[in-house]
């Protein structure tokens, strides 16, 4: 278990990060391009940028009190007409298993909520990955179904199990009833200017939550 761990937006700095992440096979199976280089890392995170100021998609790097990253959690598909958007994460091998990826699901849900003006998020796993199954459940995303055969990775389909946690779930709305009180495990944030020509507008992005309240 890490302490002091905070989102805050991915920069061009993470770019060795990205690489070392992506270093791992399973993945490397889960980048659009291969991300195999610094120049191709960097590339990743320019898209991000775009993708953020276009308010179509948001990533967040989870960084320790040094500002190591540790991970990352985005809010993606973001769709303004139903707020409705997709979940994703990845942690570092050094820290699996230490509740970073399902704190910082838990963290960037609040902040789809409360100040991005999302309703419900959806992410997925395949069925083959019960540690992703377990982070979705610590972060409060229910089961909803399998997709079958969603995925193909080197020629194997695979089923995808999905989730999603929308915000009149008793333990988003019992979060929002409290909004005005400071509680362990909620993240505290800094202030975004709201854009009016976007129909998804943050007000602020997470800056950190106490990791002891991670699962």
């Amino acid at each position: 278990m890490f302490p002091g761990l905070r989102l805050r937006r991915r920069s061009s700095a993470d770019a060795g990060a990205v690489l070392a992440a992506f270093a791992d096979p399973v993945m490397a199976w889960q980048a659009g391009e291969p991300v195999v280089a610094l120049p191709t890392a960097r590339r990743r995170l320019a898209a991000r940028a775009e993708q953020w100021d276009a308010g179509s998609a948001f990533a967040f790097a989870v960084v320790d009190g040094a500002d190591a990253v540790l991970g990352n959690v985005a809010v993606g598909a973001v769709d303004r007409r139903h707020r409705t958007s997709w979940v994703s994460y990845w942690t570092t091998a050094a820290a699996g298993g230490r509740g970073v990826a399902s704190g910082g699901c838990r963290a960037v849900a609040a902040w789809a909520f409360e100040d991005a003006g999302l309703f419900r998020l959806e992410l997925g796993h395949r069925v083959n990955n019960p540690a992703s199954c377990r982070v979705a459940r610590t972060a409060g995303f229910a089961v909803e179904g399998i997709q079958r055969r969603k995925l193909e990775y080197d020629g194997v389909r695979h089923d995808v199990e999905r989730h999603a946690r929308p915000a009149t779930d008793p333990r988003t709305a019992a979060r929002a009833a409290g909004a005005g009180r400071r509680r362990p495990g909620r993240p505290r944030a800094h202030r975004l200017p709201p854009d009016p020509a976007r129909g998804v507008r943050p007000r602020r992005v997470c800056s950190s939550w106490d990791s002891r309240g991670a699962g």
